[in-house]
């Protein structure tokens, strides 16, 4: 796996502050993508021990509330198994913070048993996150006023809910 950067102190993927990491690899190739250069799985660095390293100490300063995981597409088969260590170990060290993460694929049609990006590390990524933005980004849909969404088709959806409910729970900040 490979990344193209890490943010620190980060207040746009997310609720409060952040350290977020976006990876590269990205298949979905969305018109208008605000970043097209992640499409590229070799784009980047490589994603090595001292990367995780780095984004879990800076994760453990007080003052973040969480890690955010968007890129490229972190649900790309590859990039679930290159960050599945980063977010158990994070859940383990950090129980109270949060993490997001943000994809082009569909929850309920995509990261199921059976869908185009389900995984042997989905189903444990999707119950150790507590925020999913999914849907692909569709440049006529493009609204610059919504909290954390490029475009109204994508929905900001509230992960622990949703698992327990069985059905897609959203959060407040869909609007």
């Amino acid at each position: 796996m490979r990344y193209g950067q890490i943010l620190s102190a980060d207040s746009a993927n997310g609720i409060g502050i952040r350290v977020s990491l976006f990876v590269s690899g990205c298949t979905n190739h969305c018109p208008g993508c605000f970043q097209p250069e992640t499409w590229d799985f070799n784009f980047g660095k490589p994603y090595t021990q001292e990367t995780e390293d780095f984004i879990l100490s800076e994760c453990a300063k007080p003052y973040y509330d969480g890690m955010t995981i968007l890129g490229g597409e972190p649900f790309e088969l590859t990039n679930q198994e290159g960050l599945i260590s980063l977010i158990r170990e994070f859940r383990k060290r950090f129980p109270s913070k949060t993490i997001w993460m943000y994809s082009g694929f569909t929850y309920d049609k995509d990261l199921v048993p059976g869908g185009c990006r389900y995984g042997p590390y989905t189903d444990e990524i999707l119950n150790s996150i507590d925020v999913l933005v999914d849907g692909r980004f569709i440049l006529a849909e493009r609204n610059i006023s919504l909290r954390f969404k490029g475009s109204t088709n994508q929905r900001v959806i509230d992960m622990k809910a949703t698992r327990q409910k069985g059905e897609v729970v959203l959060t407040p900040w869909n609007d």
